[in-house]
């Protein structure tokens, strides 16, 4: 059965800012605020925003109850959530979806908010991977946000990559699938898996070691999530670290080591992820992947 897409948004409606996993400050959003505002939104801080328990934004009931608010009431038509960091699968357990499948509603957010896009899709709904609050102003972020507000009012996206040499050429349909690569490991065998046979995967992350990144990846072959991919792309890997004794191979060397195992197309290099260019992706809407040797193109 295909995924539910909730309804886009309109000029007037009232979206919410919510900070399930690391404190923000209300300060820290003025700008994005401002955005929304300026695309005719109504804004409503949660509770989270301004809270704080060590470095969460505030403890896990605080931010579990603000959420839980926003799932309910049905004037809200999106959850904007304000940054990632962590925290935010200490919640996702204890949150009710009934009255949010009477009043379906876009939740926005990447990295640490993958386990709540991984999460909705599993549950048959839609949402959006892409940039927060947080980063509006990020110097070199404009397009990443003009194709948030594109995704939001259900306008069309085309996110492109230049040609890269690991690149294998193909085309592929499918429903997206995907966000950050700790995240989707640590989703394995959880409520908040989703299935990734027939969909094309796009994965990110930062800051992690590279043996980490072949083990998560190891680990994906290994429980056969892979088997039946209908596409991979690649997005941003940044900072990633090594050890002392150098592990021998980049991120995307280490990508290609077990994508070389099967046939679908992949494209690397796409501005998805932890760089200002992090283009918006609707996680569980039909896209189409074209990989040939003039570069690659994901739409939706």
């Amino acid at each position: 059965m295909a995924t539910l897409a909730p309804p886009f948004l309109r000029p007037g409606q009232r979206v919410a800012l919510v900070a399930p996993a690391r404190k923000i400050s209300a300060a820290e959003v003025e700008l994005a605020v401002a955005t929304l505002r300026g695309w005719g939104l109504d804004v409503v801080l949660g509770e989270s925003i301004d809270a704080a328990h060590h470095q969460f934004a505030g403890t896990d009931e605080l931010r579990r109850r603000d959420f839980q608010r926003q799932l309910d009431d049905p004037t809200i038509r999106a959850i904007l959530c304000a940054r990632g960091g962590y925290g935010t699968a200490r919640l996702v357990d204890a949150l009710d979806f009934r009255h949010f499948a009477e009043h379906p509603k876009w939740v926005a957010g990447f990295s640490d908010i993958t386990v709540l896009n991984s999460h909705l899709l599993r549950l048959g709904y839609q949402s959006i991977h892409g940039v927060m609050p947080v980063l509006y102003g990020q110097a070199g972020g404009e397009a990443a946000v003009e194709s948030l507000r594109r995704a939001l009012f259900g306008q069309s996206l085309d996110c492109q990559a230049a040609p890269y040499p690991l690149n294998r050429p193909g085309t592929a349909t499918g429903e997206l699938v995907g966000g950050n690569l700790s995240l989707l490991h640590t989703s394995t065998g959880t409520a908040s898996q989703a299935s990734f046979a027939g969909r094309i995967l796009f994965l990110e992350d930062l800051d992690e070691y590279l043996y980490h990144l072949d083990r998560m990846l190891l680990h994906l072959h290994r429980s056969e999530q892979l088997t039946g991919l209908a596409g991979l792309v690649v997005g941003h890997f940044s900072d990633m670290k090594d050890n002392a004794v150098p592990f021998g191979q980049t991120a995307y060397e280490v990508i290609d080591h077990y994508a070389q195992r099967y046939s679908f197309p992949v494209g690397y290099g796409f501005p998805v992820g932890h760089e200002a260019d992090n283009q918006a992706l609707v996680v569980g809407r039909v896209a189409t992947l074209i990989v040939e040797a003039g570069g690659s193109r994901l739409s939706q």
